[in-house]
């Protein structure tokens, strides 16, 4: 279905065509017929597939061509990263249209502050915002939620893993008149059904492909021990010359710098994102980034959410997520829409199990690929291996990791080894 199939304004419709976007995908084909008929809704679909245009194209159209003094919708998400992405989708698609918007979030310094007080004191139309900057304001007296039409809640699952249930619980007290709620999430656990049913009335479900990774990942893992790991990234990168933007995530900051230092040294331009950064500084690694200057990103998971990049070609897991959830949206940073890409993932001993779980919950079982000869061999699956976290290496000999060759192939790769070992 096409966006003029929708019915909307001839001026975002331009927006749109200057942007690329033509088709409208799944999420956005049955959100926006509901929002412009003034339901409530509670959507649950996986990242990538295009949640931000579902919510904002039909609110901007109901806001197009008219008069506003006052704020007429707040978009509330978890992190500054996606507030300030929200807000440039909102500068492009309504580029056409007299309707203003800002990202009121923390981290910056004063001035910041200050520019975000004015906006919202003179009423800019739609703001986008993280649920502790906005609450600051709030206390401050001078927000007027008077007439807001439309209260929209991304991420709303992530939202409440980082505790701000009650926050926006507060929030949404504040907004007293009638209004629509639209609450996105990417995941659907018991808290958000309490959540929805607090703020929701009789909401229009939609539900796409829940915590399915999107069929465009090419995945694969090594079973490596932490000691080969550092080698094997720079091998994975030196091998993909025409991979121009590559996102390496860990889970601790310390790994982090560590992984730079280590891609550093090869000459690759690669730079870290961490909540160790200033703000700015992130911002700064996010734009050169985009703008394919740098190509490759260590980061945590602070950019595993949200964070719409075109083009990413490669992601590599250099350890596994401790939450299952997060391998869905770490990987789901390529393959966006219906672009393609591919996903590794670095597993030692320790993390087996836990990857057993993230298989367990996309249903499928993810290639095991072997290492490089010149990097020895790596442990062997065992996805009840119980041992210590010194990450060294193991006498245990286990099921034969798969060689990730033609589709379904599925062949033992490790029977010549085997023969070695006698």
């Amino acid at each position: 279905m096409t966006f003029s199939e929708l019915g909307l304004d001839d001026s975002i419709l331009e927006a749109l065509s200057y942007m690329g976007f033509e088709k409208a995908t799944p999420i956005q084909e049955q959100a926006i017929p509901n929002i412009l008929e003034g339901k409530d809704l509670l959507a649950c679909a996986q990242t990538g597939t295009g949640k931000t245009a579902a919510f904002i194209l039909p609110v901007l159209n109901q806001l197009a061509n008219k008069d506003h003094k006052k704020i007429k919708a707040l978009v509330v998400c978890p992190t500054r990263e996606l507030a300030m992405q929200i807000e440039q989708q909102i500068q492009g698609f309504s580029y056409f249209l007299n309707v203003g918007s800002i990202a009121v979030y923390g981290g910056g310094d004063g001035k910041d502050f200050v520019q975000q007080r004015k906006a919202i004191e003179r009423g800019t139309e739609v703001i986008v915002a993280t649920p502790g900057k906005l609450i600051s304001h709030l206390n401050m007296g001078y927000v007027d939620f008077s007439e807001i039409d439309y209260f929209i809640l991304d991420e709303a699952d992530r939202m409440l893993d980082m505790g701000f249930f009650d926050d926006i619980q507060t929030i949404s007290s504040h907004i007293k008149n009638k209004h629509q709620t639209l609450l996105f999430s990417a995941t659907m656990p018991p808290k958000i059904r309490k959540l929805s049913k607090a703020i929701l009335n009789n909401p229009f479900e939609i539900s796409i492909a829940i915590s399915k990774p999107a069929e465009g990942v090419l995945q694969a893992a090594y079973l490596t021990y932490d000691s080969q790991k550092s080698a094997l990234i720079r091998q994975l990168i030196k091998e993909k010359p025409t991979y121009e933007s590559i996102i390496v995530f860990t889970s601790t900051k310390k790994k982090v710098g560590d992984i730079v230092r280590a891609l550093k040294g090869q000459g690759y331009q690669v730079q870290a994102i961490s909540s160790d950064l200033q703000q700015k500084e992130r911002e700064d690694a996010l734009r050169k980034f985009r703008s394919k200057e740098t190509r490759v990103v260590v980061a945590t998971d602070v950019l595993s959410r949200g964070i719409d990049i075109k083009g990413i070609n490669l992601v590599i897991n250099y350890d596994v997520p401790n939450d299952a959830e997060d391998y869905i949206h770490r990987i789901g940073r390529t393959a966006r829409a219906d672009s393609t890409g591919v996903a590794l993932t670095l597993i030692n001993q320790d993390d087996m199990p836990k990857f057993k779980k993230i298989e367990d919950l996309i249903e499928s079982e993810v290639m095991k690929v072997p290492l490089p000869k010149e990097l020895g061999e790596g442990p062997e699956w065992n996805p009840n291996y119980r041992g210590s976290r010194s990450g060294g290496r193991s006498n245990y000999k286990g099921k034969n990791s798969r060689r990730i060759g033609k589709k379904g192939s599925g062949k033992h790769s490790n029977s010549k080894n085997k023969s070695k070992r006698k």
